[in-house]
């Protein structure tokens, strides 16, 4: 079911897209997409697909870590940052199977505090998904022990209505272009 609405979404988000496509290419040239390598479920890596925001050589780095570097996003990065168009791409990694809609965000490969964290309270046997109850509740705001805590109430009471209320939440959040840290 993941992937037959991930496809279907890729069709009718495909005409702003490729209007991104074309927007960061002439701006900042190739590449349009950006892969990260992140950790998904049992702990095995993948990578992500985003859309670029950031110029190229801009350290790969976890969003609460690059306050001490000079943000240089490309022409409409901060744009599609804040209202999170640059998750589109992630439609692939479900396509793919390495990601579903709601589950907890995909750790960066080298957050060994919060991969190992999550593998302690089994967490890291749900797929990662796009948004998730930590995403609805603080994002980017949100410590790590607080980010494991709503990882863990979501491993808890994972139920289609919880589904349903974090994607009514994300809509919201999205909408508002709330709880998103960005670099100083």
């Amino acid at each position: 079911m993941n992937k037959i609405s991930a496809l279907i979404l890729l069709i009718f988000f495909s005409p702003l897209i490729i209007i991104i496509s074309y927007l960061i290419y002439f701006f900042d040239g190739s590449p349009v997409f950006f892969r990260q390598k992140r950790c998904g479920k049992n702990n095995s890596f993948f990578y992500i697909y985003k859309f670029r925001t950031m110029k190229k050589g801009t350290p790969d780095l976890p969003t609460h870590l690059l306050n001490e570097f000079e943000p240089k996003y490309i022409r409409f990065g901060l744009f599609l940052r804040n209202f999170s168009l640059d998750e589109l791409g992630q439609l692939f990694n479900i396509i793919k199977g390495d990601m579903n809609f709601i589950g907890p965000r995909p750790a960066l490969f080298n957050q060994y505090d919060l991969i190992s964290m999550r593998a302690k309270n089994g967490i890291d046997r749900l797929k990662p998904g796009i948004t998730g109850w930590a995403q609805v509740n603080g994002r980017d705001k949100l410590g790590i022990l607080d980010k494991v805590k709503m990882d863990k109430f979501y491993l808890n009471n994972e139920s289609f209505l919880l589904d349903i209320k974090i994607l009514f939440l994300t809509f919201l959040k999205v909408i508002k272009s709330e709880d998103i840290k960005q670099p100083q």
